[in-house]
């Protein structure tokens, strides 16, 4: 049963960084938390369906919030996991450049690196590429040691322990509807009945820009759900991967290409791609809603994406109904892949900001209103990156809420 008393913060949303800003509530502090969840269970869509890595923060702007948040994040999610005793590798990844024209970008790419800190990183010849990962064919590559793999669920239910530990409470199939204000209290309007509360944080991914739309804010921007398919690797084709094999990624398209992800639970992963969802929980080509589709195609921020990015977009649909084509893809890092060493993965949904011009967000988005905060975009390395952005939700919402 919900509480009856006013919460001092309801956090919508029980994903990683719902949970990481609850537990960063509950420092020192004896605040009365809930965290309300659509879903059954706690981290059932982005933060469940990803692919379990610790990023390093090479890609990332210096300076930008993802690159700070992610540079910090990555070490107390380390040191977190090894207090907690869940199970975490810092494996190291190899970033790899198959011809002439990725180049100049991996140069781009290791000049990020040393900016950001990333001490240790290697710049690989050809014939250096294979003492890393034998089977990689590449012109030149770079191997970057902060690099790790976790499983984010595992993290995220661990946060949920503490927050419970401490006194918070978590509701899950518990879905947020409306807000209205009463005096000096926010009062939610959910599926399990009314929660009052002095301030509302919001979580919730897929849905923050609708939700922030609800509670009387206007988000500036709207969320595009692009699904990322993955195949794994037949057991007996395993040893073709040591840890992590990525691709130069397009500087354009805030996606890393095609990549092999070793799993902290056994297995490889291969993958994903980046294609447009016709459902907001479109796990599949079966899923489509028409209230998606529609709410997609009438902002006009997503016809101008199309009209950018309409070539790369074919390309992703192409490789997500090809099976060929997405062995080629794989092809140009490991050769002796074949059609028969994959079979089907599963499916994850980013929750893609896009702006009304038509840019895709690479950054973290979150606003303040009165008694609320909204985290309208939180892309990757928000895992990786998810207690040091809680802390700073958190910051944000005390001094949010003292004023």
């Amino acid at each position: 049963m919900l509480n009856s008393n006013v919460y001092d913060f309801v956090i919508i949303g029980g994903g990683i960084i719902g949970t990481a800003t609850a537990m960063a509530l509950q420092k020192e502090s004896d605040y009365k938390i809930l965290i309300i969840e659509t879903e059954g269970k706690l981290a059932a869509h982005q933060t469940g369906n990803n692919s379990g890595v610790i990023h390093s923060g090479l890609f990332y702007k210096p300076g930008s919030i993802k690159a700070k948040n992610c540079i910090e994040g990555r070490e107390l999610l380390f040191n977190f996991c090894e207090k907690h005793n869940i199970n975490c590798e810092r494996c190291g990844k190899v970033v790899v450049a198959t011809t002439d024209d990725e180049l100049k970008p991996l140069q781009y790419l290791y000049e990020r690196g040393i900016a950001n800190g990333l001490e240790g990183i290697k710049k690989l010849k050809k014939e250096e590429i294979n003492e890393y990962e034998p089977h990689v064919v590449g012109l030149k590559g770079l191997f970057i040691p902060q690099t790790g793999i976790v499983d984010f669920a595992c993290v995220t239910n661990t946060y949920a322990q503490i927050i419970k530990l401490a006194g918070g409470e978590i509701e899950t199939n518990c879905k947020f509807l409306s807000l209205s204000d009463s005096l000096d209290e926010l009062l939610i309007n959910s599926t399990k009945g009314e929660i009052r509360t002095k301030f509302l944080i919001n979580c919730s991914g897929l849905y923050s820009d609708r939700i922030a739309k609800l509670c009387g804010v206007e988000p500036g921007l709207q969320i595009i759900p692009f699904r990322g398919e993955y195949y794994k690797l037949i057991k007996e084709k395993e040893h073709l991967v040591n840890n992590l094999v990525y691709p130069v990624p397009d500087p354009m398209f805030p996606f890393l290409g095609v990549h092999f992800s070793r799993m902290i639970n056994g297995g490889v992963e291969a993958g994903p791609n980046a294609v447009l969802a016709f459902k907001r929980e479109g796990y599949s080509h079966k899923d489509f809603s028409i209230t998606d589709v529609a709410k997609m195609f009438l902002y006009t921020g997503f016809l101008k994406m199309v009209m950018k990015y309409y070539k790369i977009g074919l390309g992703e649909f192409h490789r997500s109904l090809s099976k060929q084509a997405f062995v080629k893809a794989l092809k140009k890092l490991i050769p002796e892949i074949e059609h028969t060493d994959l079979v089907i993965g599963g499916a994850g949904v980013r929750a893609q900001a896009l702006d009304p011009s038509g840019n895709l967000i690479d950054d973290f988005r979150i606003i303040e209103a009165a008694r609320m905060i909204h985290v309208l975009n939180a892309p990757s390395p928000a895992a990786t990156a998810s207690i040091s952005i809680g802390n700073k939700i958190a910051l944000m919402a005390k001094r949010n809420y003292k004023d």
